[in-house]
């Protein structure tokens, strides 16, 4: 009888990943493709427990990574894709070797899943866009829509150069950026109530608004955009193309 191939593990790394998509679509894609393996949630307290997890699971062969360590995991990376280390930030985690001999290499799938999911809507209007936020999320969206041709100015609430605050947003600066991101987690479950404070009553039906959260559906900052006309979208396409892109680094 042929020795049974060891069952491989993925997983993503987080705080907090009760609102996580990727463990149920992982798993599912295992068992219908009867792909022997298994996708896990590995909530850490810290990045410094990164390591622990790599000594307690030797069957890992892939890792996503999310909020907050996206940029805090790269001091664990041995080699960095050229994307990510642009971007300063991995959420793809090659494993490349085992044992004495492991190295890990960092990408970013976050860029891919974005720019494809938003490019078939860019017109000729939207060469300019806000991105709100400026965490891991917020450098790969900056990334993909500059190299899609769109200039863009990130908010936060703390002002510093090359960014503004949300009270710094004028009718100029809504009419000039069509485009609109949301890379903030304002919004997402459980805090549905929550939305970005931008001047929603000046959004049109030529502004595009984006929101990388996929829980729920349609956010406050999607619904608020909406009842002035703008186009909107969230981010459960961008979500569903960069697992197809984990997926394909992993194995290629």
């Amino acid at each position: 009888m042929p020795e049974k191939t060891p069952q491989q593990l993925y997983g993503l790394i987080g705080r907090v990943l009760g609102h996580s998509f990727s463990q149920d679509y992982f798993n599912q894609k295992f068992n219908s493709e009867h792909i022997n393996a298994r996708y896990i949630n590995f909530e850490l307290a810290d990045i410094g427990e990164f390591n622990e997890l790599l000594a307690q699971y030797p069957a890992l062969h892939g890792l996503n990574v999310t909020i907050p360590y996206k940029e805090q995991v790269i001091g664990y990376m041995d080699e960095m894709d050229p994307v990510a280390s642009r971007i300063g930030a991995v959420n793809v985690i090659k494993f490349i070797g085992k044992g004495a001999s492991l190295r890990l290499k960092g990408y970013n799938s976050d860029v891919i899943g974005f720019s494809d999911s938003i490019a078939p809507m860019l017109n000729d209007k939207c060469r300019k866009a806000l991105v709100l936020g400026t965490g891991g999320a917020a450098k790969a969206i900056t990334v993909g829509l500059n190299d899609l041709g769109v200039s863009t100015l990130s908010v936060s609430r703390t002002a510093r150069p090359g960014v503004i605050t949300y009270a710094d947003i004028t009718p100029e600066i809504i009419d000039e950026h069509k485009v609109i991101v949301n890379t903030t987690p304002l919004g997402m479950y459980p805090h549905v109530d929550e939305s970005p404070d931008i001047p929603y009553e000046l959004l049109t039906p030529e502004h595009l608004c984006y929101d990388l959260i996929y829980n729920p559906d349609v956010t406050q900052f999607l619904k608020r955009s909406a009842e002035f006309g703008a186009e909107t979208k969230n981010g459960l396409e961008m979500l569903l193309l960069q697992a197809f892109a984990s997926w394909r680094i992993w194995n290629e």
